[in-house]
């Protein structure tokens, strides 16, 4: 498995869920589903990192790209139930300082 994504609404925030590994190959999908996400649905986007199992550099341009598309829109990015080893590299890169990580989705909706 690749990578399969998700996207349904939750309140007036959007989520998609990210499930298997998210590398140079699979990065466009994801950075494709944000932006249509966030301009269709809205610029309020939670990222349901749960079922991913491993994200290289590629992934994390994703997420900064997906935090400056929705903030420049009004909105926001939060990331939930990331796996230890996706939890360590955004630790790592300090990504976690500047998007907010949360335990689960509804948590990371209510704070966003």
């Amino acid at each position: 498995m690749k990578l399969r994504l998700a996207r349904h609404a939750l309140g007036d925030a959007v989520v998609v869920a990210v499930e298997g590994e998210l590398d140079l190959f699979t990065a466009p999908f994801l950075r494709d589903e944000v932006r249509d996400a966030i301009k269709q649905d809205s610029a309020r986007l939670v990222l349901d990192l749960q079922q991913l199992s491993f994200m290289d550099s590629s992934g994390l341009s994703v997420l900064i790209e997906a935090w400056r598309l929705a903030t420049g829109e009004g909105g926001g990015v939060s990331l939930a139930a990331p796996q230890a080893p996706v939890a360590r590299i955004l630790r790592t890169t300090g990504l976690d300082r500047r998007i907010k990580v949360y335990s689960d989705v509804d948590t990371a909706v209510g704070e966003l």
